[in-house]
């Protein structure tokens, strides 16, 4: 590999890759909700079509589909009972922040998902987590996302900037603002991925084109050997990703995107969740990953509680 070099703009190193890094998988820690009562019966993104029929068998069949790749992974999954009438719970990203065993609560911005954040903060207070009561508005993970020590939470749709000052008194972490212009990318995690979260070897992939131009040049000087991906693989969801440091999992239809990161070593796994597409939605959307910040460590205390059966089981 070629020698690195500091970027002056960051003080972080720049490296001059002439061959892809050796990637290791670490053991994550997810929590997820079975979609029982998936459907699409109000719009809230462009996604969603209530017109259009959704196929409940289906959309399980995919959702058990991605839990079991995790499990076979070796990931920790745990599962989140589903409420009736809350059909986006699956969509688990956006129910908290979670970071070392502290929880910051969602506060939804739209009407038809704010039953979400109080079911989610229930589950995380009754398996021994601190948990913190959010009152601005923000949609959790799908929003904030952990990598070099940093959280880079987006803004523009769903949550405020005001959301992202309570954030960083919350969790103690350095806060970077990121705005979002394209309504398909409502949710940060729908234009961006982290490939690698580590302060050592952060790493990300994203799509310039969904951010403001003040936020495409903080991006690049934060991370001057990111992935950008284009058009064509962003609008199929393709960043709505989850990675351990070295299996991406991501849509099948990014076909431009999993080369990519095979060029840089990472080894992407695709998974179907077309019908859970239908309300928005990829792999990661339906991902709470509840991170520490040594990834492959316990993110809390282990618990007894009504729903420790759910470990790594997602039995009908």
């Amino acid at each position: 590999m070629a020698p690195s070099e500091d970027d002056p703009g960051t003080g972080r190193r720049a490296h001059r890759r002439s061959e892809p890094p050796v990637r290791t998988a670490t053991a994550r820690h997810y929590l997820m909700c079975r979609p029982e009562h998936f459907t699409v019966s109000y719009e809230i993104n462009p996604w969603m079509d209530a017109n259009l029929p959704t196929d409940r068998d289906l959309a399980v069949a995919q959702w058990q589909g991605l839990h079991d790749l995790y499990v076979s992974l070796g990931h920790t999954v745990e599962l989140i009972d589903p409420i009736p009438d809350l059909p986006d719970m699956v969509f688990a990203a956006n129910g908290a922040t979670v970071l070392d065993g502290v929880v910051h609560s969602a506060h939804f911005h739209h009407e038809e998902r704010r039953g979400e954040g109080p079911a989610y903060l229930r589950w995380f207070e009754e398996h021994g987590y601190t948990t913190h009561v959010a009152t601005e508005v923000n949609e959790g993970q799908g929003d904030v996302l952990l990598v070099g020590g940093l959280l880079l939470a987006g803004t523009g749709f769903r949550t405020t900037l005001a959301a992202h000052a309570e954030l960083q008194e919350v969790l103690g972490r350095a806060v970077v603002s990121l705005s979002l212009v394209d309504p398909h990318f409502y949710h940060l995690d729908t234009a961006l991925t982290v490939l690698d979260g580590s302060e050592e070897r952060a790493e990300i992939a994203y799509f310039p084109a969904a951010f403001s131009p003040g936020s495409q040049r903080v991006l690049r000087r934060l991370f001057p050997d990111a992935l950008t991906v284009g058009a064509d693989d962003a609008r199929a969801l393709g960043l709505n990703a989850v990675s351990d440091g070295l299996h991406v999992v991501v849509s099948p239809q990014a076909v431009t995107y999993q080369a990519q990161l095979r060029e840089r070593g990472f080894d992407p796994v695709p998974v179907d969740t077309s019908e859970l597409l239908k309300g928005g939605g990829g792999a990661k959307c339906c991902t709470l990953e509840l991170c520490t910040t040594s990834p492959g460590a316990a993110a809390a205390p282990s618990t007894d509680g009504p729903d420790d059966n759910h470990r790594n089981d997602a039995a009908a």
